[in-house]
């Protein structure tokens, strides 16, 4: 008998690592096909159940009680037993509510525009209705009643969520469900993936500028509802706030860019080992794809041909997460990298004085105009894209400590 979470893909799920924490039982993951679940629930082998994709319609056929509220959004996404029945609850409400009143974003009287049909999106909307959203629109691309197209949506909404697995690992995408420019009275953007952290909707979100949040609070409020519910305590909600910031500094990658031969594989390497993370160089992966070194790559085969392997390596560590990852130098002279990198890292640019640089089996760096001019080129880019820049122009180990005091992670 155990608690955990069922649904029929759960690869991209942090829910383990949240309810663990929380110290009060072990947590499993139950992935199921659609055929074996009346078996599933036959056995009825588990405590305690969250349910996801795409089971939060379908398993409330198996309960034996469903909680008003639940029954009136349509969608069970936690089970329990209490006095040997089965019970199914909603907590998606709940732990959306907190998802919108923790960013800041107001949605009280406004047009807003829901992206998705499925389970989870009616208790968002129910929870719009309890926040006083003016007016409710639903996209789907499935046919039926109450729903809009695609080819329809309302360019004046001012609040946009999506409730879709657009964009959730392990199919990351660079392609944003929907173009935000196009949406001019936007002032809010929730999107309910939390892994990537920083999809391609909220990336479109910061380009414009407006405000937005990923799933990961809602994720986290919505379990602690849940294991309140499993044990009859009434308190693990006051946990919320610790549990992401603790999800965040595990599952954050630590992304670091900069000139060549200015240390981010040594600082890269004495980080992993402080966090006891897993240490990859772009430039190490290359060569293992190719079987030849960066440098060799750039001699015989050019730099063109180099820069699509590194943007490829980019994409595949980007999708992953609890990595320390350094890139070659140019890795930022392609947005697509840095979208890559960004989803689920921070970007640390290492910093060293140029007369500092090792030059040593980097062909671009081998003449102090070619150098300077590399320098010249690329500036600007490490400023733009990272999220603090830190100067390696001493010890190695001062560095480390430079980054892992701008994390919080001493």
């Amino acid at each position: 008998m155990s608690y955990g979470l069922l649904g029929a893909s759960l690869s991209h799920s942090y829910s383990k690592e949240i309810h663990e924490a929380m110290g009060k039982y072990e947590y499993e993951l139950f992935c199921v096909s659609p055929e074996d679940l009346p078996s599933f629930f036959r056995k009825r082998n588990f405590e305690g159940l969250n349910v996801t994709i795409p089971y939060k319609k379908d398993v409330m056929a198996f309960c034996d009680f469903i909680d008003p509220a639940a029954e009136e959004i349509g969608s069970v996404n936690t089970l329990y037993f209490k006095n040997g029945a089965l019970f199914g609850a909603n907590t998606d409400h709940s732990g959306f509510i907190y998802m919108v009143k923790r960013s800041g974003i107001s949605v009280s009287g406004k047009k807003v525009l829901v992206l998705g049909s499925g389970g989870v999106s009616l208790a968002v909307k129910k929870a719009l209705e309890d926040l006083k959203a003016r007016e409710i629109l639903t996209a789907s691309r499935k046919k039926g009643r109450g729903f809009i197209s695609y080819a329809d949506l309302p360019k004046d909404a001012e609040i946009i969520i999506n409730a879709t697995p657009s964009g959730m690992f392990p199919d990351n995408t660079e392609e944003s469900i929907i173009d935000l420019s196009l949406f001019k009275k936007c002032i809010g953007v929730f999107d309910l993936i939390y892994n990537p952290f920083v999809t391609p909707l909220l990336f479109g979100a910061a380009e414009l500028n407006i405000p937005a949040s990923n799933g990961l609070p809602m994720l986290v409020a919505q379990a602690t509802a849940a294991a309140e519910l499993f044990t009859g305590a009434d308190d693990l909600h006051c946990m919320n706030e610790i549990l992401i910031k603790k999800l965040i500094a595990e599952k954050e990658n630590i992304v670091l860019v900069g000139m060549p031969g200015c240390g981010k594989t040594t600082v890269g390497q004495l980080l992993a080992k402080k966090l006891d993370r897993i240490f990859v160089d772009t430039d190490e992966e290359i060569s293992i794809s190719d079987g030849k070194s960066a440098g060799d790559i750039i001699i015989e085969r050019g730099e063109v041909y180099f820069r699509e392997l590194e943007t490829s390596i980019c994409k595949e560590l980007g999708k992953r997460n609890s990595l320390v990852i350094a890139t070659g130098g140019g890795a930022v002279l392609k947005k697509e990298n840095i979208r890559a990198l960004k989803q689920n890292g921070k970007i640390i640019f290492i910093e060293r004085p140029i007369h500092l640089l090792s030059t040593k089996g980097r062909p671009l760096s081998q003449k102090k105009k070619s150098l300077r001019e590399l320098y010249e080129n690329r500036i600007s880019l490490y400023d733009k894209y990272s999220d603090i820049s830190i100067k390696n122009d001493g010890l190695p180990e001062e560095s480390v400590v430079k980054i892992l005091e701008f994390l919080d992670l001493l």
